[in-house]
């Protein structure tokens, strides 16, 4: 791709929007004037996966489906994911052992978008000077002083990665920038960003009328933000189905239960490593007095010491994906744990164990249409559209949940992974 002769307006000025994502990430082009470019990051692929495998072999760096290939593969070395998730939290500037050498999780994320900057220079032919970020409405909620120092992270791991010029942008406000290009009569839309790590949701007016206006503030009647998205989702159905095999509420000889912070850790994509360590693995080795039946124990031993925790990760979010397409039931196939292992996800169980995650989600969406009644007049009951976008908006228990809160209102499913980087580039070109 480096060939590629550099798209129009490049150089003369234009925008590229990234869209950081907890789970996937994803970069557009815009000109002045013009309309957003989606990026090929991987191959054909738009969507990067948010993943690094630093590889203990030969000691290269692999991002993206090659990150996560090389891991699955069994390759030796350490995977890294969910990183936007460690934002606003003190974990950030810890360092960790990476190949043989410490680097903050802060340069990690520095070391991804300084590659997303490379690669859309193959495409562009030129390392694009302005960015515009993306953010979550909340990366910490209830903390206005560690939500700050989030973005200001943000923003230096940014600069860490050679960026120049580097703007901020509501993800759930992009979005709407993108699906406004569609809209073709003023209507009032209720953005629904569901994430990895949060889902945003942003009440607006918009119209082929409003496109063109430098300033939009009047048409943003609300923001809400919640900390909830796919990877809680992945958390809470690895709790449910895949630990009870490993020993979650399992019942010693005393009467008590195995003691399950462990069990949560192992279903949290980025506290995943933190179990590898030695003194953590004998932590879980005294358990062992805890179990009355050993097998549990010794397979909880196992997935540790083969570090096999973020392939049950991946295993179980390939299970929700498939259990919500078909409708039915997946299988969670763990038979590199033991031989014939298996968990299984059915779409009915699956709007169980999400119940309490999902209502809180539909809480936030309502607080969002509540909050946009006030003042500047009068707003309908139910907006004319719920606008889907980020990838577990395509979740079934999600629109589910969506259709049973606000009955009648139409579920618009927008491009789940590149419409908020392309609304993004649209706000940095408008600066322009």
């Amino acid at each position: 791709m480096t060939g590629a002769p550099p798209l129009a307006g490049t150089r003369a000025g234009g925008c590229l929007g990234i869209d950081f994502g907890t789970s996937n990430s994803a970069a557009a082009w815009a000109a002045p004037g013009g309309l957003s470019r989606p990026l090929a990051l991987e191959g054909a692929a738009t969507a990067l996966p948010t993943a690094l495998f630093f590889n203990a072999e030969d000691r290269s760096t692999h991002f993206g489906r090659d990150a996560l290939a090389h891991y699955l593969a069994g390759t030796e070395g350490r995977l890294m994911r969910s990183l936007k998730s460690l934002l606003g939290s003190a974990l950030l500037q810890e360092t960790t052992a990476v190949n043989g050498e410490a680097m903050s999780f802060q340069g990690v994320i520095s070391l991804f978008l300084g590659e997303l900057a490379e690669r859309a220079a193959g495409v562009l032919g030129a390392r694009p000077r302005q960015v515009v970020l993306g953010r979550p409405v909340h990366f910490v909620d209830d903390d206005a002083a560690r939500d700050a120092q989030a973005q200001a992270s943000l923003r230096q791991a940014a600069e860490d990665a050679g960026f120049e010029d580097i703007a901020f942008q509501l993800e759930p406000i992009a979005a709407a920038l993108d699906y406004e290009r569609r809209v073709e009569r003023e209507s009032l839309v209720l953005i629904a960003d569901i994430g990895g790590g949060t889902s945003d949701f942003t009440l607006v007016r918009l119209g082929p009328d409003r496109i063109a206006r430098p300033e939009r503030a009047d048409d943003i009647l609300a923001t809400t933000g919640v900390h909830v998205g796919g990877t809680d989702f992945d958390r809470r159905l690895s709790l449910e189905t895949v630990m009870p095999l490993l020993g979650l509420r399992h019942q010693g000889p005393s009467g008590r239960e195995v003691p399950s912070a462990t069990f949560f850790d192992l279903a949290t994509w980025h506290l995943i490593q933190w179990l590898y360590a030695p003194q953590s693995l004998r932590r879980v080795a005294e358990l062992r007095t805890a179990y009355a039946d050993p097998a549990l124990h010794a397979r909880l031993m196992r997935v540790l010491e083969q570090r096999d925790g973020h392939r049950i990760a991946n295993a179980v979010e390939e299970a929700k994906i498939a259990s919500s397409v078909s409708g039915g039931r997946a299988a969670i196939d763990l038979g590199f744990v033991e031989r014939g292992l298996e968990a299984e996800l059915e779409a009915g169980a699956m709007a169980g164990h999400l119940q309490a995650l999902l209502a809180r989600v539909g809480d936030c969406a309502a607080e969002c249409l509540r909050r946009g009644g006030r003042g500047g007049g009068a707003v309908p009951a139910a907006p004319d559209a719920i606008y889907l976008t980020g990838g577990s908006s395509a979740l079934s228990p999600f629109q589910g949940m969506l259709r049973e809160r606000f009955p009648g209102v139409p579920l618009v499913e927008g491009d789940r992974f590149g419409g908020v980087a392309a609304g993004l580039a649209y706000a940095g070109a408008v600066r322009t």
